[in-house]
Parts: C-alpha cells; structure tokens; sequence
C-alpha cells in the first residue's frame, strides 16, 4: 500500500507541461525506424566509417545485411501462424538477408564501405544495414541503418511529432 501511496505522491508532484507545445505526439505516418541511429538524419560515409571502426576495435566482425522495404519492418508476428501469446518475443521479419559473408578479419572500414555500396548498387530497393557480431559471446551487439530505399526515407525532423 506504501508503494501506491508513493507512486500518487509522485504524480501529484510531476511538473505541469507549460504549454500544450510541449505536449507533441508521435506521427506514426511515414515515421518508421530501425535500430540505434536511424531516429537521426542519414550518416554520411565518414559517420558510417567511424561506426565501424568502433565495432572493429571492440572486437566485432562487420557483417552488412538487406532486406526488401516490405518486409523490412518487425511489426507484427506476421505469417508464422505462431500464437503470440506464447511467442511474445518471436517476429517475422527480424532476420535479414546477408550479403556475402561476415567480414571475418576486417581491420578497415573501407573495406565495410565498398560493399556497403556494393549491396546497395545490385539492390537499390532494399534497406541496408551493418551488424556487429561479437564471437565470445556470440551475439549481435551493434546493428544500424545504412540505406534506405527510394520512397522510405525517414519523416523529416520537424515532421516527426505533431
């Protein structure tokens, strides 16, 4: 009953919002995003360069990934035919098409750049991502957008909430 009274008390004291602007809500039209970064404007090369050279000197292998702009998104448990009562955690489309291999003994981002540009040349209608797996522990730890496709760009800034 304490931790009621604590959470009342708590609401009771949170800041009323000093005008109705700063009370915005979420455009869900054309505002969709994947993974860390893909809330801020397209990274150039250089920012991509630097992203990658992080995930190499913490000892992730570089991995690019591409998927159709259809079935890109993980909103719902798709086709599976999987009931989502008892596979909450499961999503269609989470996985996506790796180009070539992981780049096992990558050491400079260039490398990561051209096939970045690679993939997104011989498939200009999917999205492009980079995914870092790191091989102790055997999981992906870094994932972010690279390209997306004519048609899908992100909402501009000031389009984003309403």
């Amino acid at each position: 009953m304490a931790a009621l009274a604590t959470s009342a008390m708590a609401v009771r004291a949170a800041a009323p919002a000093r005008s109705t602007r700063s009370m915005m809500v979420w455009n869900p039209i054309g505002n969709k995003f994947f993974e860390t970064f893909s809330f801020l404007p397209p990274l150039s090369d250089t920012e991509i360069s630097k992203q990658i050279d992080y995930c190499v000197n913490s000892g992730y292998t570089p991995c690019i990934e591409f998927q159709p702009a259809e079935q890109g998104y993980t909103d719902s448990h798709g086709t599976s035919g999987l009931d989502s009562s008892a596979f909450s955690g499961y999503y269609d489309n989470r996985y996506w098409t790796m180009w070539k291999l992981p780049m096992f003994g990558c050491s400079d981002s260039s490398q990561v750049l051209t096939e970045i540009a690679n993939c997104a040349k011989t498939y200009p209608a999917c999205f492009v991502r980079v995914v870092g797996f790191d091989a102790m522990k055997q999981v992906q730890c870094v994932s972010f957008l690279v390209h997306r496709p004519a048609g899908s760009e992100a909402a501009p800034l000031d389009k984003r909430s309403l």
